[in-house]
């Protein structure tokens, strides 16, 4: 090879280097998270738990079974009844035949309960919340809607309510039907409920918001049941369990053959808050595992920031035209402050955005006197440098990062004598103007 021909192999050679270190830099913080934890799980995700936006996420969007995670939505609703006032805590629920069966059955998760006694519905969701037992958890379905038929349909309907996409719910507890003792209540006989980690995610971040006190009784590491026996929760990273991480205090775990092993957590360390979904784990150690590997770079990583201070103007948009006024501009500000959970260090990766009021402006940009002091004339939002989405759960968390602009000032309508010598100020100025312009033309 003559020393042209090497110069040229060189100059390829450095080309395709750049090229390829170019496009390395396009990786989404996303993309970036998962090479950094290689969540070892078929799908997972991490979820500020204040506004819902999604810090990490892996095939998010794919259904997988999901077992006794899907407790949780009768868990939300018990809660919601008790709080509508139909349904009481003291309130007896009777253990029929067939409830007290599927208790003895063997290999699933329950505590003992006795056909034919009254136990209270607290006794019977913290048997469901704390040790996953499926038995009570149909006794509620049952004393919540009738049967649990019944209560599979509204299980649906209340997903399409709390804005879950990808779902079906064909039993209860989570449960295989086939394990149901022949008495299946929706699907087929082989059938599971099915879920997105984004929909579990989402179904926990409404937990949290509408019935945080769900925390008291998800929280508590060992049921004393009154058959006179300790359960213990299987959400083993508990305080004084075998697996605890400082912070955890919920949720739910599941697993059956078809969904493997899946955790939906939460964990709050110094007034911050993560919510963790693991799917399709290899087994109960390794659900564990990747939540304290998704809860450690959540913690490493983020902290809620103050992005945009309360009264904050945007340097080149401090005031707005106003016509018909005493005055003819008027000054605009936030009325509160825009905080967000970020990644540390890349506060000044973000950048505000002015969205005006159309309705309130004239066609040419201008605000109408009288305008007064607190009038809402427009939002303010953040967007990043680079573009990038910032990505939410929920509609209504996109709208934390969204504040009202406000007139800091009011601005009284000018009398009609004013308006008029403006307006014949104006005549007069376009005349003259005119009449210049002609002149000008003569030359």
């Amino acid at each position: 090879m003559n020393r042209k021909q090497k110069q040229l192999s060189m100059f390829f050679a450095a080309f395709i280097l750049t090229i390829t270190t170019m496009f390395s830099g396009f990786s989404t913080e996303a993309e970036a998270a998962e090479g950094q934890l290689g969540i070892d799980a078929e799908a997972a995700m991490l979820i500020d738990a204040d506004t819902g936006r999604v810090l990490y996420e892996k095939n998010s969007d794919v259904v997988l079974g999901v077992a006794s995670m899907s407790k949780m939505m009768t868990e939300y609703m018990v809660l919601e009844a008790i709080k509508q006032g139909k349904l009481q805590w003291d309130q007896k629920v009777k253990i029929n035949e067939y409830v007290y069966k599927l208790s003895g059955a063997p290999g699933l998760s329950n505590v003992g309960l006795t056909q034919g006694e009254d136990y209270t519905v607290k006794e019977l969701y913290e048997a469901m919340a704390i040790h996953s037992g499926n038995a009570a958890t149909v006794a509620l379905a049952e004393v919540l809607s009738g049967t649990e038929k019944n209560h599979v349909e509204k299980m649906n309907k209340k997903a399409a309510e709390l804005g879950l996409k990808d779902y079906k719910f064909v039993n209860s507890s989570g449960l295989n039907n086939s394990d149901l003792l022949g008495n299946y209540p929706a699907g087929s006989p082989e059938e599971e409920n099915v879920m997105s980690a984004r929909s579990m995610a989402l179904l926990a971040y409404r937990l949290l918001q509408d019935y945080p006190d769900i925390l008291k009784t998800a929280s508590v590491p060992v049921l004393k049941f009154r058959d006179g026996r300790e359960y213990k929760n299987f959400n083993w990273m508990l305080p004084g369990l075998i697996y605890q991480y400082d912070g955890v205090d919920g949720l739910k775990t599941g697993s059956t053959d078809f969904a493997g092993y899946g955790f939906t957590a939460t964990a709050m360390r110094n007034g911050q808050r993560f919510i963790s979904v693991v799917m399709k784990a290899d087994s109960k150690d390794s659900r564990f595992a990747e939540t304290r590997k998704i809860f450690d770079y959540a913690f490493s990583n983020f902290t809620k920031e103050e992005l945009m201070e309360n009264n904050f103007q945007i340097q080149d948009k401090k005031t707005l035209p106003v016509t018909k006024g005493k005055a003819d501009s008027v000054k605009i500000q936030t009325d509160k402050a825009i905080s967000m959970t970020i990644r540390n260090g890349e506060k000044d990766q973000y950048q505000p955005v002015l969205v005006l009021d159309k309705k309130k402006l004239t066609k040419d940009g201008e605000l109408t006197a009288p305008i007064k002091q607190g009038e809402q004339v427009g939002y303010l939002t953040v967007k990043t440098n680079n573009e990038e989405k910032i990505s939410f759960l929920t509609e209504s968390g996109q709208k934390e990062i969204q504040v009202p602009v406000v007139a800091a000032e009011s601005v009284e309508k000018a009398n009609w004598f004013v308006l008029a010598m403006r307006g014949i100020g104006g005549f007069f100025g376009d005349l003259f103007g005119g009449a210049a312009d002609t002149v000008k033309g003569w030359f």
